[in-house]
């Protein structure tokens, strides 16, 4: 990151919600074709640091991504300084404010952010403690959880930010709110429950708006993209329903990291 920080924008995405093992038989039957292009590798299995939204977010901002199941002290990409980390190493990029989104103002970034869920609407105090961490933030009720289409007014919006700020380094954060419930919508016509199928179902709807976001960043410069979940949700196995709970649904999350390269305008 150290060296990524040099010359690339940098791309930070959490599909709320997201469970691993769908996130993984989606990648693998091939229903992701655009987050293909950015990983071809597929999703790492994690551990969130957080059962539910606001916490794992307060990890993230911290420093503290998902850490990988098979590599519990593998380094880090982004850290804030603290004594005997023993996941910071010489490529780490160690921030010395408490949270890395001033840290990446503090070398010269713009930081924006686009809400999704609840605790980034900014409508109460608490939803506006993690919008608060960024030099500007954005949310409207079309970015929100009952917004069938919320992904592409999500990364359209991304895309005006990119186009407004092509001159500056960015840090883009975007909460994707639409594999959270409800997303029966994306499975049925008619009102009905949540369901693993509906929510792989999510996943692909946003996986179809990704090039939105892609496309416009392609224009810009180079950019490094980390994309993960920020926590599960149980439907039904061992009883458990929803998140905030230990149950391995919640816990096991994917994460991948790619870059997207700048498209070199052809002058003929």
């Amino acid at each position: 990151m150290n060296e990524v920080v040099k010359s690339m924008d940098v791309l930070f995405i959490t599909l709320d919600s997201l469970r691993y093992d769908v996130a993984r038989e989606a990648f693998d039957k091939g229903m992701l074709p655009n987050f293909k292009c950015l990983f071809p590798d597929g999703w790492q299995k994690c551990h969130s640091p957080g059962s539910f939204t606001f916490a794992a977010h307060q990890a993230f901002f911290a420093g503290f991504l998902p850490t990988p199941s098979s590599h519990p002290k593998q380094e880090r990409l982004i850290a804030a300084q603290f004594t005997g980390s023993e996941t910071t190493t010489e490529n780490t990029l160690v921030v010395e404010s408490a949270d890395i989104v001033k840290g990446f103002e503090e070398i010269g970034y713009n930081t924006l952010c686009i809400g999704g869920v609840g605790f980034f609407n900014k409508q109460t105090a608490l939803g506006s403690v993690l919008p608060s961490y960024f030099r500007e933030s954005f949310w409207e009720p079309r970015f929100g959880v009952t917004e069938k289409q919320s992904t592409k007014w999500q990364f359209s919006k991304a895309a005006q930010l990119i186009e407004e700020h092509n001159r500056q380094p960015l840090f883009l954060f975007i909460n994707v709110s639409a594999i959270h419930q409800p997303n029966w919508f994306y499975l049925h016509e008619e009102k009905t429950s949540d369901s693993k199928e509906s929510h792989a179902a999510a996943l692909q709807y946003v996986d179809s708006q990704l090039p939105l976001l892609t496309d416009a960043l392609k224009k810009k410069r180079d950019t490094f993209c980390i994309v993960c979940s920020d926590h599960g949700t149980a439907y039904g196995e061992d009883q458990y329903s929803g998140h905030r709970i230990g149950h391995p649904t919640v816990w096991e999350v994917p994460l991948a990291t790619g870059i997207i390269k700048k498209e070199i305008a052809n002058e003929f």
